[in-house]
């Protein structure tokens, strides 16, 4: 139960803050929040199903602040100039971060798994979610992706669960290092990839995550992972992998266009199980093996988490094929750091097709910081035939280092003797698509921190009918 009796959220409609207000709300908390996009008048959708929650919504003018009682849950980057913040300093309110927030909410409960690591932290949340969910162990879960399997007429943003158990399932962000804040006693670690943080700050915050849980579930296939594991105890570690001895073993995978099937086997018991995956690409026959092993540690039985798996209806914004038009079919895909952007690449090129990515940078600054990665990886990963498109990165307002932006990218991209674009607005990349498509073709809409990418994919696909 959250200690205050009334919170306001700054920011509500972000992925991160939905979620959480909703979870607040039905743990009996008063909740209301403002949010630049409704101001703005967009993706109006969210925010109806906010108010249905019995969440209140105001402009972000400070007009939503008048008691001292009020908590406000900003993120860290919100600034002091915004009206929000400038009334609740006004009155005397107690501030906590999005973070901090979930943190406590958190730790509160019994049983506690967290899904750290760069990439398919969402998808393997929402896996874990619904094998906890189906087989009876009522999670609440919280989730920066909307979870299919939990979306209703009433809930069409389902990017959290409400359980009434004792376990309380989360991922975790090592962006901002808010991730040192949780005490998970089952710890999920799938990789170690630069995104927001060089190398060595995510090896020790990572580091220090798992080796504060009762039961670390790591992925030993990956280099970075695979270090951090040979410092804990044997007596804490669930490994598992594809390539390597791991005590879940991933075996006899087979790819199709809309799911992945593969065996695992528990070694020292020799219990083994089928996967049937209802989602495509061995990036998520990884995360299900994770997910199994954090299920196991909860108590779930190998065959039970294996048969509730073939029920996961995946993530919205997770490869997820928008529809087909005129032999031209359409994704929308979340894919913003190399190691993400890659998974997705490898899933489609597994089957005949050129690709036609259109990717929109999430910043500027994760540019600076993963920019040289992104174009090695594209150079590897692109075919001679593939095409990326890049718009301008996403831009809010504010101060921000400029020096490398899309262009920097299409260079680099270019010199690895591949194809790549520089289109700044998008109603030119729309147009442009329509000119070059073919039939066989697939369109990636990618990016993230922009809720209008999925607007953008489903307003293409009539243009190719």
């Amino acid at each position: 139960m959250p200690s205050h009796k009334s919170y306001f959220f700054c920011g509500i409609g972000g992925s991160g803050m939905l979620p959480l207000a909703c979870i607040v709300r039905a743990q009996g908390a008063q909740v209301a929040g403002s949010d630049r996009a409704l101001d703005q008048g967009r993706t109006a959708p969210k925010f109806e199903f906010l108010r249905a929650q019995g969440i209140g919504l105001f402009p972000q003018d400070g007009s939503g602040l008048s008691s001292s009682e009020q908590l406000l849950v900003a993120s860290a980057a919100v600034e002091d100039t915004v009206p929000d913040v400038q009334a609740a300093t006004r009155l005397g309110c107690e501030r906590m971060s999005r973070a901090g927030l979930l943190a406590e909410l958190f730790n509160a409960a019994p049983e506690r798994i967290a899904i750290g690591g760069t990439s398919g932290k969402s998808t393997v949340t929402g896996m874990i979610g619904w094998i906890l969910h189906a087989t009876g162990r009522a999670p609440t879960v919280m989730n920066g992706a909307v979870m299919k399997n939990f979306v209703s007429e009433d809930t069409p943003f389902a990017s959290a669960l409400i359980g009434g158990g004792d376990l309380f399932v989360s991922e975790v962000d090592e962006s901002d290092g808010s991730i040192a804040l949780f005490e998970p006693t089952i710890a999920v670690l799938g990789n170690i990839s630069l995104d927001h943080k060089e190398m060595d700050e995510l090896r020790a915050l990572f580091e220090d995550f798992v080796s504060k849980a009762r039961t670390a579930v790591v992925n030993i296939d990956h280099p970075e992972v695979a270090a951090i594991a040979d410092e804990l105890h044997q007596d804490r570690l669930l490994t598992f992998a594809f390539d390597r001895e791991a005590q879940l073993i991933g075996h006899a995978l087979e790819e199709a266009p809309e799911g992945v099937s593969f065996h695992v086997t528990e070694r020292s018991s020799g219990d083994h199980a089928e996967v049937r995956l209802q989602v495509p690409g061995r990036h998520n026959a990884v995360n299900a093996l994770s997910a199994i092993g954090a299920a196991v540690a909860a108590g779930v039985s190998l065959h039970e988490a294996a048969e509730a798996l073939a029920g996961f209806t995946g993530l919205k914004r997770r490869l997820e094929r928008v529809g087909e038009g005129g032999g031209v079919t359409i994704y929308d895909d979340f894919g913003h750091n190399p190691d993400k952007i890659a998974a997705t690449l490898d899933a489609l090129h597994a089957f005949p097709g050129r690709l036609i990515i259109f990717f929109q940078p999430h910043g500027y600054g994760p540019l600076r910081v993963m920019g040289d990665e992104l174009v090695r990886m594209l150079g590897e990963k692109l075919t001679p035939e593939d095409l990326l498109i890049l718009s301008d990165p996403v831009y809010f307002g504010g101060t921000v280092d400029r020096s490398v932006g899309s262009d920097t990218i299409v260079q680099g991209v270019r010199a690895a003797g591949r194809q790549a674009e520089h289109i700044p607005l998008r109603p030119d990349i729309a147009r442009h698509l329509v000119e070059i498509a073919r039939p066989g073709d697939r369109i990636i809409v990618m990016g993230a921190r922009d809720d209008t990418l999925s607007q953008f994919a489903e307003e293409l696909l009539p243009l190719f009918a």
